[in-house]
């Protein structure tokens, strides 16, 4: 039916003898579809092959070729076999033959968070800055440890060490990152959750501890699984291209011929100069980056717009629970605190022997400890080693003591004034007057005004109901025994005795 094959050719953008064709095709054939041909696939063990040669197509076809020669199979062109290879494989499978499992991450794709509010979570980690800087006279590679909030990108700490970070470079960027005081703020407070990987030191006691007193729990993600913490991620890649690649010192640059550097000498950073760069670029990045997943603000400016409430971690707290606990009830003796068979002391420990307390240190930071109260947790100081006091330590020292002297010694004399009797000057043998004592008039005036008290209107009578018989044990007063009473023409002829 002409209608038919051309209303068919029309719908499939073809002429009606290539419909009339396929009808014939269909009739004689039996055929719905183009000729089938044979055609080279990848079999598991020309997989395997491909393996071996690193996903190398070109040393797998040669093996073929050898293969046929030696009586094997036929070998396929070498554009068949690319072709093969680019038909049976992914980008990310063939990506990973050559390069491994991070080559072939590469080609995956992710789901993206929903959006969440400020201090919800943040995310944690470690990178080694690719710059040589002057350490102690020699040159080496710092590490940089921060915690950005995944909401607002806002950097709220970071810590720099010189040598392969652990908890305590966590533990310094954690205090800097929850404090809001001076020039910490205003960005921090307490998350709701820090995302971090499988590294030990995250994961250590000390940090769990710290974490785990302000009740914010540690994510812990699968190991090599950097898509799971991408902003920190994000910031890592942002801080290599933007910040450290200025530098000078800086070891990933381009190379010349041989692998030399350029001409020209390089004065490498001292350590402190590099960290008062890396604050001057946070504090960029906080406040003028605009990041585009920000929409075009600057964390900052997130940060404001957010009115999720902010909790603050309160400060003596915070100092105390991001040092590692020694986990045991010292007692302070005449030679201080021992710790790790060496004595600590301090000024403020003069007079504090035999009193309970409770250490913590900064990791690898042995030269000073914080000593608490056993009983109550309070801080009451810091410790330094006893053997290594420098001059005004010792003289602080003597000081205290001194001063804790002169203070019983004002005490003890001024209780011993108090205590002695002292005696009117006299000129004649009168008897002894003693000075001090309180006269008859002054008695009689004291039992005359307790005696015009209203004492039933304070003696609270519902609190401690009397009996209505008197107990035998007790002693009746005697009538005659009261004391007369003081009028006022008594008062004036004592005064006129006077």
């Amino acid at each position: 039916m002409p209608a038919h094959t051309r209303m068919v050719a029309q719908a499939l953008g073809v002429s009606e003898r290539t419909v009339r064709r396929w009808l014939a095709a269909a009739r004689e054939e039996d055929r719905f579809g183009p000729v089938s041909r044979e055609r080279f696939a990848l079999t598991p063990d020309v997989l395997k092959l491909l393996a071996f040669h690193r996903g190398n197509a070109a040393a797998l076809h040669r093996d073929l070729v050898a293969a046929q020669a030696a009586g094997g199979g036929v070998a396929p062109s070498l554009a068949t076999l690319y072709r093969a290879v680019a038909r049976d494989l992914s980008p990310g499978q063939w990506a990973g033959l050559k390069g491994g499992e991070r080559a072939r991450r590469a080609h995956d794709v992710f789901l993206q968070r929903p959006a969440v509010h400020r201090n919800e979570v943040w995310e944690s980690d470690h990178v080694q800055v690719k710059v040589d800087v002057d350490i102690d006279g020699r040159p080496g590679r710092p590490w940089v440890t921060w915690f950005i909030d995944c909401a607002t990108r806002v950097i709220c700490g970071f810590a720099v060490t010189a040598q392969v970070p652990s908890r305590e470079s966590v533990l310094v960027a954690l205090r800097d990152a929850i404090s809001r005081e001076g020039e910490h703020g205003p960005f921090g407070g307490l998350p709701g959750a820090v995302r971090v990987d499988r590294g030990k030191d995250f994961l250590s006691r000390a940090v769990g501890e710290a974490l785990g007193a302000f009740a914010v729990p540690v994510v812990d993600l699968p190991a090599y699984s950097p898509h799971l913490k991408g902003t920190v991620e994000a910031l890592n890649k942002a801080a290599k291209q933007m910040f450290f690649a200025s530098l000078p010192g800086y070891t990933a640059g381009p190379r010349l011929k041989g692998g030399r550097k350029p001409a020209g000498e390089e004065q490498l950073l001292p350590l402190e100069a590099f960290i008062e760069l890396l604050g001057q670029w946070v504090a960029w990045w906080n406040a003028e980056h605009r990041p585009r997943s920000l929409a075009g603000r600057t964390p900052a400016a997130a940060w404001e717009e957010d009115l999720t409430p902010v909790e603050d971690a309160e400060p003596g707290a915070l100092h105390m629970f991001t040092l590692e606990d020694d986990g045991r009830v010292r007692i302070l003796a005449g030679k201080g605190v021992r710790w790790r068979n060496r004595h600590y002391v301090a000024s403020w420990m003069t007079g504090q022997a035999g009193r309970k307390v409770r250490l913590r240190y900064m990791p690898h930071h042995e030269h000073e400890i914080e000593v608490y109260d056993a009983a109550s947790g309070r801080h009451l100081g810091s410790a330094y080693l006893s053997n290594r006091a420098s001059g005004e330590q010792i003289r602080e020292m003597k000081r205290a003591r001194a001063r804790e002297a002169d203070r019983l010694k004002r005490l003890l004399a001024a209780a011993e004034k108090d205590r002695a009797t002292r005696f009117a000057a006299a000129t004649r043998g009168t008897p002894v007057e003693v000075l001090g004592t309180v006269t008859e008039l002054e008695a009689r005036l004291a039992v005359r005004a307790l005696a015009a008290s209203d004492l039933a209107g304070v003696a609270l009578p519902g609190y401690l109901p009397l009996p209505d018989r008197m107990p035998a044990s007790w002693t009746a007063p005697k009538h005659g025994e009261a004391a007369a009473p003081c009028t006022e023409d008594d008062d004036e002829s004592t005064l006129a005795a006077q």
